[in-house]
């Protein structure tokens, strides 16, 4: 049996590493387990330009690498493996990892969901050059240009929306004829002179130099090839929680995101929830810390009882 902590903490992205911090100064004893590199997935965007204090923008990585320090400053213990299972119990948690098991009297997770790729050539090399997964995160970067948006539904018409403020031009790429998203944000979008539909078209290739410059585009009807030029390319074809082991467990939304209330804190005692794996997450750099500061202030609490 490894080592007993006070609180372990599931995932090292804003939200693990805010609770970490938050966790570590409240002097509980504090191990973070993150198998992935320490930041999470703001590591893949190559400016963050909404998170306060920071009014010329910042590097993704670097503000993981911030938070890092500053977490660890104050003690946290920060451990790289792969969770692999978990079992609760009053105050004597279980958690199993790929380097050995560890009890824990609380446990905060903050494992994250990722967002579902295209899967096609080109993607991973233009992560963060122009390829995209959050218009709320990566918007302004495309004042003036035409970029594409991939997806049907509800999430990637409100973020072409939301593009057609800074882009020249939104092309919306949809494999079907028709949309799957609700009726009022769809005639919001018809009505909108930026944004232009491809029907029946899947994107089957990324391409360009230092960054985006084209789609290779297949018609679902014909297999026709064709070409669209753009600046960059968001990717708005659904997210997974990363919460598998946790089903069973505790309640899960249909979407597989954990529940809490407004304190993070979940049906079981002492495990909490925190950033984008719980449900109606905002998705963004900053409501994922606040989530991880309110969780670890409700773990110390629960801790102190």
């Amino acid at each position: 049996m490894g080592k007993s902590y006070q609180v372990v903490i599931i995932g090292g992205g804003p939200a693990g590493l805010t609770a970490g911090l938050y966790s570590a100064r409240s002097r509980c004893n504090t191990l973070l387990i993150e198998k992935g590199i320490i930041g999470g997935q703001i590591t893949n965007a190559e400016r963050v330009e909404n998170y306060p204090g920071f009014p010329e923008g910042i590097q993704g990585i670097r503000l993981g690498q911030l938070i890092h320090e500053q977490a660890t400053g104050y003690g946290l213990e920060i451990l790289s493996a792969e969770v692999i299972g978990a079992v609760p119990s009053a105050r004597h948690n279980l958690v199993s990892t790929g380097e050995g098991d560890f009890t824990c009297e609380s446990i905060i997770i903050a494992s994250g969901a990722q967002y579902r790729r295209l899967g096609v050539p080109g993607e991973d090399e233009f992560v963060g050059r122009g390829v995209s997964y959050c218009a709320t995160c990566d918007g302004p970067l495309f004042k003036g240009k035409t970029v594409a948006i991939v997806g049907g539904g509800d999430a990637a018409v409100t973020e072409a929306l939301y593009l057609s403020k800074f882009a020249t031009s939104v092309k919306v790429i949809h494999r079907r004829s028709e949309l799957r998203a609700s009726k009022v944000v769809q005639e919001r979008a018809l009505a909108e002179p930026k944004i232009d539909f491809v029907w029946d078209s899947v994107v089957t290739r990324i391409e360009g130099d230092k960054a985006v410059e084209q789609l290779v585009l297949k018609s679902t009807k014909d297999d026709r090839i064709s070409v669209l030029e753009v600046g960059g390319v968001f990717v708005a074809v659904g997210s997974e929680p990363n919460s598998a082991q946790w089903r069973g467990l505790l309640p899960l939304d249909e979407g597989g995101y954990i529940i809490t209330n407004e304190l993070m804190e979940t049906s079981l005692p002492g495990i909490f929830a925190a950033g984008d794996v719980r449900h109606n997450s905002a998705r963004q750099v900053i409501t994922a810390a606040g989530d991880g500061a309110t969780a670890a202030v409700s773990a110390a609490r629960f801790l102190s009882h």
